[in-house]
């Protein structure tokens, strides 16, 4: 008995399966220590044959209990297990146990159908090989012999049975017969022949009888009606009066071709006799009048000899043989040969026992067939069992870099980086409905083959770098487990703290978003409301009457004062928000000057501690809980324990390769070398003089305007300007009211004398 040992990965403890032999015992620990329960068929990378196999119940998903049954299988069967711990596909018929001793006889018979010239050694390719041979040669061992495997004198007979009865396919998709088949052809057409053979006791009427009774039964609900309408006149003669219609029906229908229509189809075809004789001239041309007449004609007058009058008598004889025609008729072609009745007298017994000999020779195939069939389970069995059990009982590929799981779909290429781990996604609403209650970055990626196939999706988990630089429309490389290589676009993005870093900065990076998205909307806002006010000022120009002359004024009127719509209110509160702004502005650096240098780093410090040390904490217990179980679950397996992200783990599926050892940096920037010659070349387009002095003026018009007041009250105090400019520039400041020459001017010191 092998010793188990159980190897931590990734802070996640695992049975340790180096080889078959070991396997044997790992299969047997409990259920609990596994690592999956069961996984489905989809984006296992390994040969589909070898999961059908596997897969004892059809439900597309491996159990426990199947690969522990395909596991004691297999080692019953070998007792050499080299091939196993390889991997291998080519068996070795020496290392068959006498239990597989059928399997080693149809191993000898395949070498010796190839003509191989090793017959100690069977490999997948040749079992394949010769499986496919024997299916191409019509040998399936299932007794369903197709047409193109029968001699030459018995494929039209084969394909009428195929084409009388159901079909059904034999191993290699082609529709054939068995003895089953032939049986219950000999069955149907002795029913048919001895149905045919009574044909003439039934078509009295010779070649045209089918042709007649279908006449007969065509106007026998109009015939059958009349003669019961002649017997309840026989019985009642009264009620002849009842069958007419009565006159306010008639006088109502009259004008009205549909209602004169219905009417009229409610009357006999003719006035009904007591005595239940039809006489074919006193016919009413109602709706069927045509059709009876027809009828006349063509068959009552040909079969019957009498052209004047048809009585109850004779229609009913001639009714009851038309049933039996049509019945006859009905018979033969429920018959699954109806459609080769009439050659079915020459299909000899003899043909039908050599159909039925060629099936029982296939079908004696089938133990032999049967055999190669498990013997290429047992061939697959070996190659693939030991590296199913490592990713299902245990999972140590899924942490060694230079191994590939096989649940793993490829390698991801994108924004400079390389992501060793994805899986295949079927549902990405139920994947991400997993993945988004853990507290692992995932990326949702489209992978668009270059053959033209069919795309698929596939989860990557982000476990290095920075999350921000992936967004939903990212284009990428994708390259499968093949090296095959292909298209790949970021479809969804579940977005996780990736390092301790970036979730301690995300509160910033949060801040300058929202504040970004209120400044963008405040200026939207703005621009909406300055084109709104244009507009409106254009349209009031427009629209507004042109002045009427008026007389003479009487004396001149004072001006209107000026509106505060338009340019100039547009302008007037752009100047009142600038200097709201600029206090603002002036009010914050008068604050900061009072600081020192020390000051600002402190409080600078600690505003990063109080946002950062919080947003660190969360994010570090964020990155502790990864765990890409969620990545797995959300495909369909069922995992026992958890498999926690390390820190270690995150830099392995997650890489940022380095440049080539023998590589060398050149800092000088190329670009700045190519803009000196483009400059050299074209002509700048700067600002002309005049646009230069404009923007000067208005810049320092700006600036006056914000230091108007302090500086007009100084210019007064100094007596730089006059009385009367002081009182009408600062009003508050110089009162009015007080007589010329007495304005209060607060004492100063006296300028001080220039500078010699």
């Amino acid at each position: 008995m092998a010793q188990l040992v159980y190897r931590r990965y990734g802070g996640s403890l695992q049975v340790d399966i180096p080889d078959f032999n070991t396997l044997t015992e790992a299969v047997r620990i409990p259920a609990t220590q596994w690592m999956a329960l069961a996984c489905p068929m989809e984006g296992i990378a390994c040969d589909p044959r070898f999961l059908t196999l596997m897969d004892a119940d059809g439900n597309r998903r491996i159990r426990v209990e199947e690969l522990r049954g395909a596991v004691d299988w297999t080692a019953a069967r070998l007792t050499d297990r080299k091939g196993a711990d390889a991997g291998s596909d080519v068996l070795e018929l020496s290392a068959l146990s006498d239990t597989a001793s059928n399997l080693k006889g149809a191993a000898e018979l395949v070498l010796r159908t190839l003509n191989a010239p090793d017959t100690t050694r069977l490999s997948l390719e040749q079992l394949r090989t010769s499986d496919k041979a024997l299916r191409d040669a019509g040998k399936n061992g299932d007794g369903l012999i197709a047409p193109v495997s029968l001699p030459e004198r018995l494929r039209p007979l084969a394909q009428s049975i195929i084409a009388a009865f159901p079909q059904v396919t034999n191993r290699a998709g082609l529709a054939g017969v068995d003895v089953g088949l032939v049986k219950r052809f000999r069955d149907e057409r002795t029913a048919l022949l001895a149905h045919l053979g009574g044909r003439d006791a039934v078509f009295t009427w010779g070649t045209a009888s089918l042709e007649q009774a279908k006449r007969v039964h065509d106007v026998a609900p109009l015939l059958d009606g009349y003669f019961v309408q002649c017997r309840l006149v026989a019985a009642q003669p009264e009620a002849a009066a009842s069958l007419r219609l009565r006159a306010d029906r008639v006088e109502g229908a009259l004008g009205d071709l549909g209602a004169m229509g219905k009417a009229a189809n409610e009357l006999p075809i003719a006035p009904p006799d007591p005595s239940g004789v039809l006489v074919w001239a006193r016919l009413y041309r109602g709706a069927g009048y045509e059709k009876l007449e027809a009828f006349h004609q063509e068959v009552a007058t040909p079969l019957l000899g009498d052209g004047v009058k048809l009585t109850d008598t004779a229609w009913r004889e001639l009714s009851s043989k038309a049933e039996a025609i049509l019945g006859w008729q009905a018979k033969r072609d429920a018959s699954p040969l109806h459609a080769v009745a009439d050659t079915l007298g020459t299909v000899s017994d003899e043909e039908l026992d050599a159909l039925e000999a060629v099936s029982r020779e296939d079908l004696s195939l089938k133990p032999t067939l049967d055999v190669i069939a498990e013997l290429e389970r047992l061939v697959l069995y070996q190659r693939w069992l030991l590296q199913f059990a490592n990713n299902f009982i245990s999972m140590p590929n899924l942490y060694l870099p230079k191994r590939r799981a096989l649940m793993e779909r490829g390698t991801l290429i994108l924004a400079g980086r390389k992501y060793t781990l994805s899986v295949l996604v079927t549902d990405r609403a139920a994947h991400a409905a997993l993945t988004g209650q853990g507290t692992t970055c995932i990326l949702y990626v489209k992978v668009l083959p270059r053959d033209a196939t069919d795309g698929y999706e596939v989860a990557v988990p982000v476990t290095a770098g920075r999350s921000t630089e992936l967004v939903v429309g990212k284009r990428g490389v994708f390259y499968d487990v093949d090296g095959k290589e292909s298209d790949a676009i970021v479809t969804q993005v579940i977005r996780q703290p990736v390092s301790l870093w970036e979730s301690m900065t995300m509160p910033f990076m949060r801040i300058g978003a929202f504040i970004t998205s209120k400044v963008e909307g405040l200026a939207a806002s703005g621009e909406k409301d300055f084109d709104s006010s244009l507009e409106s000022g254009y349209k009031q120009t427009v629209t507004a009457p042109p002045p009427t002359a008026a007389p003479a004024p009487a004396a001149a009127a004072p001006a209107a004062a000026p509106s505060g719509g338009g340019i100039a209110g547009v302008l007037a509160a752009g100047g009142i928000a600038f200097a709201a702004l600029g206090s603002s502005l002036a009010f914050i650096l008068t604050q900061v000057k009072s600081l020192t240098l020390v000051d600002v780093i402190t409080a600078a410090t600690i505003l990063a501690i109080v946002v950062m040390a919080p947003a660190g904490l969360l994010g570090w217990l964020k990155l502790r809980r990864r765990n890409l179980a969620l990545l797995l679950e959300g495909s369909g397996w069922a995992l026992n324990d958890r498999l926690m992200l390390t820190r270690g783990v995150a830099t392995l599926i997650t890489r940022k390769p380095k440049l080539p050892s023998n590589a060398r940096v050149d800092h000088a920037d190329l670009v700045r070398g190519a803009l000196r010659h483009t400059q050299d070349d074209d002509e700048t387009e700067s600002m002309s003089v005049g646009a230069r002095i404009g923007l000067t003026l208005v810049i320092l018009f700006v600036l006056g305007w914000q230091v108007r007041v302090p500086v007009t009250e100084w210019l007064c105090t100094y007596h730089w300007l006059s009385e009367d400019a002081c009182r009408v520039l600062l009003p508050k400041l110089v009162p009015t009211e007080l007589p010329a020459g007495a304005i209060p001017v607060v004492p100063v010191a006296p300028a001080p004398a220039p500078a010699k």
